[in-house]
């Protein structure tokens, strides 16, 4: 009887987690798979104007998460340019978001770098882990063009 107590805890514990987070969108991979791809919205915490939806996956019952993910950052509000006074203007940018992949040092990281002389702003989604010989990224950019308060 005990041991059906905690699995009930344990499921239901996992279905109020569900709702926590960014998550704007879940896709099953199947009935025979314990896998599904998620879709967060995240806004830069400096540039609250762009909103970046990343999807991954997460293989439940799992220890790691595969590394793949995907990026799209749009322009979904007002970007200023005190805004884009406050960031990192180097070449490497700055990391802006930052989530654990596993319990094994894997973790997925969104940098923001400013390319100043085409007026854009790119987010590079990648894992911080090799997998099959390959760091997995994904790119996604966000035009200024034609913003009137920019430099």
């Amino acid at each position: 009887m005990k041991l059906v107590a905690k699995i009930s805890l344990l499921t239901l514990s996992a279905f109020s987690l569900i709702g926590c987070g960014d998550d704007v969108g879940k896709v099953s991979l199947g009935v025979f798979t314990t896998s599904d791809i998620f879709i967060d919205a995240k806004h830069d915490p400096k540039i609250p104007g762009v909103t970046c939806h990343i999807s991954h996956v997460e293989a439940n019952f799992d220890l790691s998460d595969p590394s793949n993910a995907s990026i799209a950052c749009r322009q979904t509000g007002e970007i200023t340019a005190e805004q884009l006074s406050q960031i990192d203007h180097s070449k490497s940018g700055e990391v802006v978001f930052k989530e654990s992949l596993s319990i094994l040092f894997k973790t997925l990281k969104v940098r923001r770098i400013y390319d100043k002389p085409n007026n854009t702003l790119l987010y590079l989604s990648y894992s911080t882990k090799e997998t099959k010989g390959s760091f997995k990224h994904s790119l996604s950019s966000v035009s200024l063009y034609k913003n009137d308060q920019l430099p």
